[in-house]
Order: C-alpha cells, then sequence, then structure tokens
C-alpha cells in the first residue's frame, strides 16, 4: 500500500510511505508557504517513485491555525478526488505520539507550538500497537498541563516550566510520521478520522458588522 500523506499542521511536510515505509519525504521550516510548496513537493516526490500509483492519501487535521490547515487538507481533497482514491484524516498530535511511544515509561504528553504562549497537547497511554489517547486535543498555557513527561516543540518552548523530555524538544508534526500512523491503522483496524480540521480556537478574521449611520 502506497500511502501519500501531508501534514500542515506547522510547517509544510509531505511524505510517501510504501508499506509503512517512508520512501521518501520532504520537508519546509518555512511556516507561511504551505500552499505555495506543496504542489511542487508532491510532484518531485511522486516523480522520484519508481511507482507512483498511490493506494491512499492520509492529511494532518491538526490541530493547528487556519490558514496552515486549510492548505494541507484543500491539497489531499483534490487530490482523492481527482485520483479517486480515499483520504484519511489524522490528528497531527497522534502521528507526535507514535514517534516518541518507544521513550515513554507509561503516560506522557505530546505538545507542539500554538503560539500566543500557548501550546496544543494531548495525553496518551502506551503498551498497544499504537498510543492511546487519553485525553485532548487541547490548546492552553504550559502551567494546564498534567506533570507528565512532554514531548515536542511545545516542551522546548517552556522547559522551565514543563517536564521536557531531553533529545525530543524540537519535535514537530511530520508527514513521514503521519503516514505511518495511516499505515499502522489501516492494516490493524484502528479508526481514522475525516478530514474535519480541529480548529481549537476561533478564527481571527471577523466579518464586519453593518456599518454604524452617521450622525447629524
Amino acid at each position: 500500500m502506497l500511502i501519500l500523506s501531508i501534514d500542515t499542521s506547522a510547517a509544510a511536510s509531505a511524505a510517501l510511505v510504501d508499506d509503512g515505509v517512508v520512501v521518501g519525504r520532504f520537508a519546509t521550516t518555512d511556516t507561511r508557504s504551505h500552499a505555495e510548496v506543496l504542489a511542487p513537493a508532491i510532484r518531485d516526490l511522486l516523480g522520484s517513485a519508481d511507482d507512483p500509483r498511490v493506494d491512499a492519501l492520509a492529511v494532518g487535521v491538526g490541530p493547528g491555525p487556519f490558514t496552515g490547515l486549510r492548505a494541507g487538507i484543500a491539497t489531499a481533497r483534490t487530490l482523492a478526488f481527482v485520483w479517486n482514491v480515499p483520504v484519511h484524516g489524522v490528528m497531527s498530535l497522534d502521528a507526535l505520539a507514535l514517534e516518541v511511544a518507544a521513550h515513554a515509561d507509561g503516560e506522557f504528553i505530546v505538545a507542539t507550538d500554538a503560539r500566543r504562549k500557548e501550546v496544543y497537547w494531548a495525553r496518551y497511554g502506551g503498551g498497544s500497537a499504537a498510543p492511546q489517547l487519553m485525553d485532548g486535543p487541547h490548546v492552553g498555557v504550559p502551567e494546564g498541563l498534567p506533570p507528565l513527561p512532554v514531548f515536542g516543540r511545545g516542551a522546548g518552548l517552556y522547559e522551565d516550566r514543563l517536564n521536557s523530555v531531553k533529545g525530543f524538544t524540537e519535535l514537530t508534526p511530520d508527514a513521514g510520521a503521519l503516514g505511518r500512523m495511516a499505515h499502522l491503522a489501516l492494516s490493524t483496524g484502528l479508526p481514522l478520522r475525516d478530514t474535519t480540521p480541529l480548529y481549537l480556537r476561533e478564527s481571527d478574521a471577523k466579518v464586519p458588522g453593518p456599518p454604524k449611520k452617521a450622525t447629524l
């Protein structure tokens, strides 16, 4: 099974995952050019594949900012429609949890940068093929997290306030891990999400109200 995975919950990334193995990957550190870089990156990934026939798509549904998530999800939905293949949503924090679960002893937290001095976070338990989501996702200040080991970029930003796990404080959601998570779920019968984005904040963009009447 060849899966094209896309994640734009932080920076933009894309990957080809063949039977659970990442065989091609693109990532950028720029958090403001998701739409511009995704299409060329996917074209190059498919061009370098021995057999570019994709069986399914997986896309990160966040949590993340409005603009970033829209770019990745819209791209995945469009390609799935054109290619007539299924598209599955994966919570980006779940993919990050899969990456770090082997290094956790018991319950743990993954946290990413939500800006505004907050983090996106979720709590997980191990002991199975995939980390079990226990609580979340949430957005909030670091002081609001449970006193558990914390993995991810959010832990690195607030090392003085969190039980950050050294060596894992720069990790952000990545399409390679997301594709591996999707393959694990599809091959073992675990449920996957639809492509509804996880917006944990209201949009900053507001519809303007009616103009005020001038007073004489």
